[in-house]
């Protein structure tokens, strides 16, 4: 039955998700439509790290070292993220628009790299007739670097649009819609996406990445349709100098929980990342699974995240520790990568699946409270949060990029020793390479455990809601 608009009116507004998040400066309609933009990148995101990694190693036969440098380096790009929002914050324009040509663009480079990756990624599995050897690396590079800018190019200007656009009380609502239209994004493209990949071939893996491409961009015109006004600027405005960071990052480094603090998210976010180029490989190559049942992982991950998240939430709502919440997060991953690891030996699809869901609840929990302590660190006069939050989003983002390249590296490395039978028949596995990086995850898990302890001793009061005088998580800033 198809409820109509006379029904949706005469529901209360409290049962209605969100609805607190609208403000007199953003309706309900025009944030819901700005959201779209998330649902973007979110499927980007799937393509990156979910499906064309899985699609790379297993069906084409591409080593794991160069699928885990291509997927690596939109990674990578992420700590420019607070560069471009430092530069849509200062953008001079006759016309006043800031957030828009950086949306708009950001969709472009986004739309242009898919469009061209599917053909990148035929060459480089060795479907070329004319041309030199490297074309195929050179060609999947460029289509990932562009898709990786325009991804963060994107969600960096539409994030800081909703916060222009919320007020004070609202703006932590409409942020916390945003990312969890982000989960869902990755959430509902994983299912569509494995089932349109569920016969494999090159044509049809043409056919969905560059329909991802034309949906992303049409969702994105459709979210930044109308969404900023114009503000036309004199000339002196436009000829004002740029603010520079350099003695603001000296007195953030001044704190006493700063460079911890950072050290708790390198480390932590190496450990809970290492396996992204890994999990769906080794669910293909070591449990026998089909590509559709491989992307599904990145739902259940996503589904797994928005869990920690809301579980973050209310922990942090109540007054507990930050730090604490982060311990319990990596305790979380310790327990996923063990079952990841146990699957194997037990044949156990559904044990496999219940890890790639605890990797995600226990991510979720760790991201949400280490950003709450970023936004609760003692900043000098110069410094002020946003850039706090800014280094550990480029602190979580480098360690993400790192770690994916080297978890690739290390798979195909052990494995080109297992499997010479030097380690012994019980070893002379696929699934040693596999093995070995979910081992050393563990390890640096309990290393970030060891760090994080002497912040315990540093813990700061909860964000508060002034208004109702509750406890709140507030996520304006957060550099997802």
């Amino acid at each position: 039955m198809i409820i109509g608009r006379a029904t949706l009116l005469r529901l209360p507004m409290k049962a209605l998700p969100f609805a607190d998040a609208a403000s007199e400066g953003l309706p309900m309609a025009q944030l819901l439509r700005l959201s779209l933009f998330q649902v973007s990148v979110g499927m980007a995101t799937v393509l990156l790290l979910g499906t064309l990694n899985r699609v790379m190693i297993v069906e084409l036969s591409v080593p794991a070292t160069i699928v885990a440098v291509m997927i690596a380096l939109p990674v990578l790009i992420a700590p420019f993220r607070a560069f471009l929002g430092h530069r849509s914050d200062t953008h001079r324009s006759a016309i006043g628009w800031k957030r828009i040509p950086y949306l708009w663009f950001g969709s472009l480079w986004q739309m242009g790299g898919l469009a061209v990756m599917p053909f990148a990624l035929l060459v480089l599995s060795g479907q070329q007739t004319v041309g030199p050897d490297w074309a195929g690396e050179v060609l999947a590079a460029v289509a990932f670097l562009m898709t990786g800018l325009g991804l963060h190019m994107t969600q960096t200007a539409g994030l800081a649009l909703a916060t222009d656009r919320a007020d004070d009380a609202t703006r932590p609502r409409v942020v916390a819609l945003l990312y969890t239209m982000f989960l869902l994004g990755m959430g509902l493209s994983a299912v569509i996406i494995g089932w349109l990949l569920r016969d494999f071939t090159p044509l049809t893996l043409i056919r969905v990445v560059q329909g991802a491409a034309s949906v992303g961009i049409v969702l994105n015109l459709i979210a930044l349709w109308k969404q900023e006004k114009a503000r036309p600027m004199s000339r002196s405005e436009r000829a004002a100098p740029r603010p520079r960071f350099r003695d603001a990052w000296a007195d953030l480094m001044a704190g006493g929980a700063a460079g911890r603090l950072l050290a708790v998210v390198f480390i932590g976010t190496m450990a809970l990342t290492m396996q992204d180029v890994l999990l769906e490989p080794y669910g293909g190559e070591i449990l026998g699974l089909s590509v559709s049942a491989t992307t599904i992982l990145t739902a259940l991950w996503a589904a797994g995240a928005l869990s920690g998240f809301i579980l973050a939430g209310r922990g942090l709502a109540r007054g507990r520790n930050a730090y604490r919440i982060a311990a319990s997060g990596l305790l979380v991953g310790i327990a996923a990568f063990s079952a990841v690891i146990f699957a194997a030996p037990m044949g156990s699809t559904a044990l496999f699946y219940a890890g790639a869901v605890l990797i995600g609840f226990g991510s979720g929990l760790f991201a949400v409270s280490t950003l709450t302590a970023a936004m609760t660190l003692p900043v000098g006069d110069r410094a002020g949060h946003g850039l706090a939050l800014g280094a550990w989003g480029a602190a979580q983002a480098t360690a993400a990029g790192l770690s994916i390249a080297l978890g690739g590296g290390l798979r195909d490395g052990i494995n080109a020793i297992a499997t010479t039978g030097s380690w012994g028949t019980a070893l002379d596995t696929p699934a040693t390479g596999y093995a070995f990086v979910y081992h050393i995850e563990i390890g640096l898990l309990f290393v970030t455990l060891a760090v994080l302890g002497p912040l315990m001793r540093h813990a700061r009061p909860t964000i508060r809601n002034t208004d109702q005088g509750q406890p709140r998580l507030g996520l304006s800033e957060f550099p997802t």
